[in-house]
């Protein structure tokens, strides 16, 4: 199948994903079809096959991307320190991170019941690689006698859980800065750690 005139797949392929993003993020998966990718990218729906195989893969795409970009800034935001410091780091970074992209940690959270099995168990592998940075942290903080947590895994993903929320209400302008909040939910996470 040609390429239309003018198309252009370095443009194209990189707008299918954002419309995909969006309208996963705003709509849900299942409500989605790729007839409405396309309209939102202004292309025939035919025309997406030429950046994606399917639906499926395009969702597993995104939280692919998303959570190698994700291990990848925290590979270098992790300066190291001690445990304190580092999950203070950790806090700080996620926080950050993600109110940048809210979409993105909407459908890496929301919309793994709708991977297939293959996909769920390769995304889930990355998803737990972060999970373990955070795992690490606090179990060297338990070893140094900085934290008291009888149970690091669930302290981690309920930390995660809590970090995650702030992309569902902050808004840049509102009456809490980034920074402020960062520094407000630090403290929550260290006094539910400390010793």
């Amino acid at each position: 199948m040609a390429r239309k005139s003018g198309s252009h797949a370095d443009i194209t392929g990189p707008k299918v994903r954002e419309a995909a993003l969006k309208l996963f993020a705003r709509d849900g998966y299942a409500a989605v079809s790729m007839r409405k990718i396309a309209a939102e990218v202004g292309v025939q729906a035919g025309a997406l096959y030429l950046y994606t195989p399917d639906k499926q893969s395009l969702l597993y795409d995104l939280m692919k991307v998303h959570m190698e970009e994700l291990l990848d800034a925290w590979r270098e935001a992790d300066t190291g320190g001690t445990p304190p410091e580092r999950l203070e780091a950790f806090a700080r970074f996620h926080i950050h991170y993600h109110l940048d992209r809210p979409d993105n940690i909407f459908i890496a959270y929301m919309e793994l019941r709708n991977l297939d099995d293959a996909n769920f168990a390769e995304i889930e592998v990355l998803r737990r690689r972060y999970e373990q940075g955070l795992i690490d942290i606090l179990e060297a903080g338990n070893a140094s006698g900085d934290f008291a947590v009888p149970d690091p895994k669930l302290a981690a993903m309920a930390a995660i859980s809590m970090l995650n929320g702030v992309t569902t209400w902050f808004r840049d302008g509102g009456r809490l800065s980034r920074e402020t909040v960062e520094t407000i939910y630090w403290d929550m996470l260290r006094k539910s750690v400390a010793a």
